[in-house]
């Protein structure tokens, strides 16, 4: 599995990024960030000062919209919204996360909670061997989860909705995952 961030798109490498994953073999489930979409809830809501639910919720629309911009980059690859239907899928696919299975989960509606922690609960839901989140920004890929997480890397939620995973978490800079062999 694969979270690519919502950044990728500001930062010009979404199209190469997506067409490197097109080259993958066999079935890779994509998780996107909310990017500039996540960002425009971010200012909504210090502008208006609604409620973390609906920000949660908003956020998660983020996530289809740009599922529907990966979809529209990449029409080959599918969309699917449920943890449940990856499994008959068998090239990649883009995850467009639905809002009431996540509510339904449990999964807290708060900004503790990203599309980090989203991709991690999901990689759990289908028991996925990797979760590789893809970032923008420079890494130091020695550093620990908990570090990352200090440095606003990774959300506030990570850390908790991995301490029990069985899979393998691997963060990478954009430029090393484009250089990949």
């Amino acid at each position: 599995m694969i979270k690519l961030g919502g950044s990728l798109l500001s930062a010009g490498v979404l199209p190469r990024c997506l067409d490197r994953i097109a080259h993958y073999p066999g079935k890779v489930l994509i998780v996107p960030g909310g990017g500039v979409f996540a960002d425009q809830v971010r200012h909504a809501q210090k502008d208006w000062g609604f409620d973390d639910i609906a920000a949660h919720r908003m956020a998660i629309l983020a996530m289809q919209q740009m599922a529907l911009l990966f979809n529209s980059l990449k029409p080959d690859f599918a969309i699917f919204d449920r943890a449940s239907k990856p499994c008959q899928i068998t090239k990649p696919a883009i995850w467009s996360p639905d809002i009431q299975e996540l509510d339904n989960a449990g999964i807290a509606a708060n900004w503790e909670i990203t599309s980090d922690s989203l991709a991690a609960w999901l990689a759990g839901q289908v028991a996925a061997n990797e979760l590789l989140l893809v970032k923008s920004c420079p890494l130091d890929e020695d550093s620990s989860l908990h570090d990352l997480q200090q440095l606003n890397i990774l959300d506030a939620g990570f850390l908790k909705i991995t301490e029990s995973a069985c899979f393998k978490i691997t963060l990478m800079n954009k430029d090393r995952f484009l250089t990949l062999a």
